[in-house]
C-alpha cells in the first residue's frame, strides 16, 4: 500500500465537530493528515495560535496519523515543501462548492502535483461553522454540541 499524506488546513478558530467529521473521513483514506492552522494576516483570531495548536495536539496525542502544524503562506507551498500530495477540504450542503472549487483549481495550477479531495460533512454537523459557534458563545448560548470537549476548555 502506498503511503498517502494529506493536509487539512483552516484557521480552526475553533476546531468544530464539523472539522472533526471531515478529519475522521480523511483518516479512512490517508495514512497521515496534517491539521494545518492557516495563519492569515487579514484575519483576527478569537483564540491564539498557541492555544489552538496545544488543544489540537492534546486532542490527537494518541493518534500518530494526525500531525498538527501552522503556516503563514500558501497551502500549496506547505504541501510542496512537505511532499504532501493531497489537500483535504470539507463541503457543507449550501454555498461551499463554488469557492472551494475555485480554490482547488487555483491550487492545482500553482502546484499540479497536488489534488484536492472533498469530503461531505455529515448531516448531523453540516450546519456548524466556527463563526456561528463564536456568535452563539458571544451571546451566552450553549455550544457544547458543536465543538469537541478539548475545544470547550478554551472557552472557559
Amino acid at each position: 500500500m502506498e503511503y498517502k499524506k494529506a493536509v487539512y488546513a483552516g484557521t480552526f478558530d475553533p476546531f468544530t465537530n464539523g472539522h472533526r467529521d471531515v478529519l475522521n473521513k480523511a483518516l479512512k483514506v490517508f495514512n497521515e493528515v496534517t491539521l494545518l492552522i492557516a495563519v492569515s494576516p487579514t484575519k483576527k483570531s478569537f483564540f491564539s495560535l498557541d492555544k489552538r495548536m496545544d488543544a489540537l495536539r492534546e486532542m490527537y496525542a494518541q493518534d500518530s496519523r494526525v500531525k498538527v502544524d501552522h503556516f503563514a503562506g500558501l497551502i500549496v507551498d506547505y504541501a510542496k515543501k512537505n511532499k504532501i500530495g493531497s489537500i483535504v477540504r470539507g463541503l457543507r450542503p449550501v454555498g461551499d462548492f463554488e469557492s472551494e472549487y475555485q480554490m482547488a483549481t487555483m491550487n492545482h495550477n500553482l502546484y499540479p502535483e497536488v489534488e484536492t479531495v472533498f469530503f461531505l460533512t455529515g448531516s448531523e454537523v453540516n450546519y456548524i461553522s466556527s463563526s456561528l459557534v463564536k456568535e452563539i458563545h458571544g451571546h451566552g448560548g450553549d455550544i457544547t454540541n458543536f465543538v469537541p470537549e478539548k475545544m470547550m476548555e478554551l472557552f472557559k
